[in-house]
């Protein structure tokens, strides 16, 4: 789904969607992790509705709610090449895994002992569900945002400056005293891809835009006519699993 007129890129900023897809291969998320079930993923856990209109997060509070939409456009901004995680209800998807089994780790072995600072392969082992982790990792990064930004939040930042943020908590060069930056880092990271390429079911993907702009069809029952090499090109767009977009 392509803009008609994309926002123009800003000076002296790397392309943030370019940002996504490079940490991908160095923050341990969703693709190696999900793969081997150590993470669970927040889009297979529940169906949290197709979101219409201004969205009223159930989770997040306000000030929450500035730095969570100021960080999905950070990670998956809208430009020529389509749709940003704002214009699919990133933020919407995220908020409404917040008050699933997945944000309450409801179906996680939550017991002792944890080992927040076990490496990346053993899964997360720290004690927070992911829905504390989210509040608390919030709140320490935008004290150190107002400590070392002459009072800023993280949603008052400049673009490089948020990028740079994602890139020590990735890295582990920034460290909170009461949360692991990285690891909230790589749930954020993780649900913010999930919200924009899962089935808009689950509250993300407004409209399938993602899947628009991928070619790819989506939940169509019966694709048998185009198996197999064929000079066909696939005429019909995508469909949900609710039929809805």
């Amino acid at each position: 789904m392509k803009k008609d007129n994309p926002p123009p890129a800003e000076p002296g900023v790397a392309s943030r969607r370019g940002f996504l897809f490079k940490t991908i291969a160095i923050v341990p998320a969703a693709s190696a992790l999900t793969a081997g079930t150590l993470l669970p993923s927040a889009a297979q856990t529940v169906d949290a509705g197709t979101v219409a209109g201004e969205y009223q997060p159930r989770f997040f509070n306000a000030d929450e709610w500035i730095f969570l939409k100021a960080a999905v456009d950070r990670l998956i901004p809208a430009d020529p090449e389509g749709p940003g995680a704002l214009d699919l209800n990133v933020h919407a998807f995220i908020d409404g895994q917040m008050e699933s089994g997945f944000g309450h780790a409801s179906n996680w072995y939550m017991q002792g002992p944890f080992k927040g600072d076990a490496p990346a392969l053993f899964g997360y082992q720290a004690s927070m569900p992911p829905r504390e982790l989210y509040r608390a990792g919030i709140a320490a990064l935008n004290e150190h945002c107002r400590k070392n930004f002459s009072g800023k939040t993280f949603a008052q930042l400049a673009p490089g400056e948020q990028e740079q943020l994602f890139k020590d908590m990735d890295g582990g060069t920034l460290k909170f005293e009461q949360v692991s930056a990285q690891w909230f880092f790589t749930f954020l990271l993780q649900n913010t891809k999930e919200g924009y390429l899962s089935d808009p079911i689950h509250g993300g993907n407004k409209g399938m835009g993602s899947w628009k702009m991928i070619g790819f069809p989506g939940a169509r029952a019966d694709f048998l006519d185009f198996v197999g090499p064929s000079d066909k090109v696939y005429p019909y767009g995508p469909v949900s699993i609710g039929k809805r977009g």
